[in-house]
């Protein structure tokens, strides 16, 4: 029997930018897979390289040597026309600043991708995610008139809207309060969970990043640790910041 292909995965990846004191080497030799319907956090220290990997999986940027490929698309043969439609069908993100479109109405800002991926019913089916994250009392209200948590709440109903095979979340709770912090958290778990869809959290919280089948751990745009994976990476405790070390 053959085994499915991996919905995520990354070979010998390393990331590249240019600053003003020269080259910068933001990630090196970057090497695992995602299987589909895993749950996956990735943490370490500020710096480490988290938010540029989650970059490069959802094709925002382009690494400099080795392959992405991400539910079927080959990211290093792609254009950007390409990328963008992969990222409006594939694949959801929610950031830890909401981005919403000031604007526009709850319901408005959750149409937009449905519009743009050409949904006949656009509204009526933002209608349906909003009340899904509980909001189908605050459809009409616009980003300034909503709490964090119903921004938040609003992001994820976009995220999940167009039905993407792969969730991706960075910070997701970084702007919010611990109790609504912990209800967003439990919405994505719940809305992943029931739609069958990856998730991939980029977190510095212990406990969200627990609760998931798998946690990699970077420091010095490395990875040092892969719990749950079946080939799990031993720690380098060279590369960790001294304070994990002691």
């Amino acid at each position: 029997m053959t085994k499915p292909q991996p919905v995520i995965e990354l070979t010998n990846v390393s990331l590249t930018l240019e600053s003003g004191a020269g080259p910068v080497n933001i990630l090196k030799e970057i090497n695992f897979a995602i299987e589909r319907g895993e749950t996956v956090g990735i943490v370490g220290p500020s710096g480490s390289g988290k938010s540029s990997l989650m970059s490069l999986m959802t094709g925002l940027e382009q690494a400099t040597t080795g392959t992405v490929n991400v539910d079927g698309l080959a990211f290093e043969g792609a254009d950007e026309d390409a990328l963008a439609r992969h990222r409006l069908s594939r694949v959801g993100i929610v950031m830890q600043a909401f981005h919403l479109i000031p604007t526009m109405t709850a319901l408005e800002n959750v149409a937009v991708p449905l519009e743009l991926a050409g949904v006949n019913d656009a509204f009526d089916q933002a209608s349906r995610e909003l009340e899904a994250v509980g909001l189908a009392h605050r459809m009409d209200h616009y980003p300034a008139q909503l709490s964090g948590g119903e921004q938040q709440r609003v992001a994820l109903a976009r995220a999940i809207a167009p039905e993407p095979s792969i969730l991706f979340g960075d910070e997701p709770t970084g702007n919010l309060d611990g109790k609504t912090g912990r209800d967003i958290i439990d919405l994505i778990f719940d809305l992943s969970n029931k739609r069958r869809s990856t998730l991939v959290l980029v977190t510095h919280d212990p406990a969200l990043a627990d609760r998931c089948d798998r946690v990699i751990s970077m420091a010095d745009g490395r990875i040092v640790d892969d719990t749950g994976d079946t080939q799990s990476v031993s720690i380098d405790t060279d590369l960790l910041p001294k304070a994990a070390q002691s």
